[in-house]
């Protein structure tokens, strides 16, 4: 009978950076797209925020690009299959960036994850699972992954559902809160006219969130 076999090998990944006027320090934001989306994607929705223009904005591309519909490519953070193996790299490549990051830009240690969508997912594994401690995790339009019981490493949330998103229900959206509540995480939540997407209320609200993070 054929054997899988596993075999931990190089890959480049890609990300990009937006960084303020002035010298620093800085505080850093770091956001993960939704599935089918790139970078630039995710930076638009960063930059977006009201108040973000003061931090390091950096949106980090998922590792498996493939083409859509009319040859656009995107890009997807992981699938079922071999999930923990994906869970492990894609963790040591957020890991690895915020490492660089920190080598390249005079940061002052206070480090937020924003995940849009599949993208949400990412940012709660990135803080709850990595080695970069957050002040705050903010979700839109995606759950936390339901492994995840105990939160506490989240320190501070922000969780966000457009009210007619099919993709993120209200019942994900209800359940993730309780998750918070039962582990004594803060957090701030919103719900916003319109669906799988980030409103303009929302961008008001996420610069609120963003203020008061220290």
């Amino acid at each position: 009978m054929p054997e899988s076999q596993f075999i931990k090998t190089m890959v480049s990944g890609r990300y990009i950076v937006q960084k303020p006027f002035g010298d620093g320090p800085y505080h850093l934001l770091v956001g993960f797209h939704g599935y089918g989306q790139l970078a630039e994607d995710e930076l638009a929705l960063l930059k977006g925020m009201a108040g973000s223009s003061r931090w390091i904005c950096c949106a980090i591309e998922a590792l498996h690009p493939f083409y859509q519909q009319k040859g656009r490519v995107g890009a997807n953070w992981m699938t079922s299959r071999n999930r923990e193996l994906m869970i492990e790299d894609n963790v040591n490549y957020v890991d690895a960036v915020i490492t660089e990051l920190g080598s390249k830009y005079p940061l002052d240690g206070t480090l937020v994850y924003h995940g849009f969508s599949l993208g949400a997912a990412m940012a709660a594994r990135a803080a709850l699972l990595g080695s970069h401690g957050a002040a705050a995790v903010m979700l839109l339009g995606g759950n936390i992954p339901p492994e995840h019981e105990e939160l506490g490493r989240m320190k501070r949330a922000h969780i966000a559902r457009g009210n007619n998103d099919r993709l993120y229900t209200r019942k994900e959206f209800e359940r993730d809160k309780a998750k918070l509540e039962r582990s004594g995480v803060p957090f701030d939540h919103c719900s916003f006219p319109g669906g799988h997407e980030a409103g303009e209320e929302y961008l008001m609200a996420a610069g609120e969130f963003l203020k008061q993070v220290h």
